[in-house]
């Protein structure tokens, strides 16, 4: 017997879906979470949001107050580097001289940070900047004006520290001005 015409009915929603299923393998499953995990994440959240601008801050305060006082650039000339790559290859690294120029430039000797490492000193303002915008941010939520480096800029920046780390290292004039 047939149905009596009238309005059509609506399918039955089938329990089946109707394509192929596919389930993740179980080592994709989100693993659940402990007691610790969740005791750390709710420290997490609980933290303010000037505490990581303030241990950034630390952090370079350190950093500044250990080149103040180991004084860089009152080195014996037979005293043995400190970096690796020039310990093990007598070639100065692409860093070397950063500590020296930092050391010249909270003293205000800007002739002589930039003869250490002239990039180092072309980056401090640009580093600075940076920081200051993001810790602006992340304690009051106001965003500074961004600073807009094209990505042509950080790879002309990059072959120029390359170069200047090249050309540092070769032993006669007039390249052996870069040499520190």
């Amino acid at each position: 017997m047939t149905p009596p015409p009238g309005p059509a009915a609506a399918p039955e929603a089938s329990a089946e879906p109707e394509g192929p299923v596919f389930l993740p393998p179980s080592s994709y499953a989100p693993s659940r979470r402990g007691r610790v995990a969740r005791a750390y994440l709710r420290l997490v959240d609980r933290i303010p949001t000037w505490v990581a601008p303030l241990a950034v801050l630390g952090c370079i305060g350190g950093a500044v107050g250990y080149t103040l006082v180991s004084n860089p650039t009152d080195s014996a000339p037979d005293a043995p580097p400190t970096c690796v790559l020039k310990l093990t290859t007598g070639l100065d690294c692409p860093g070397c001289g950063g500590t020296r120029a930092a050391w010249y430039l909270l003293h205000g000797d800007l002739g002589a940070a930039a003869r250490h490492h002239l990039l180092f000193v072309f980056a401090v303002p640009f580093l600075i900047y940076l920081y200051v915008a993001w810790a602006v941010q992340r304690t009051t939520g106001r965003k500074l004006p961004q600073l807009r480096i094209p990505p042509m800029a950080i790879v002309i920046f990059m072959g120029g520290w390359l170069a200047f780390s090249i050309l540092r290292n070769l032993p006669w004039a007039p390249f052996n001005w870069f040499y520190v």
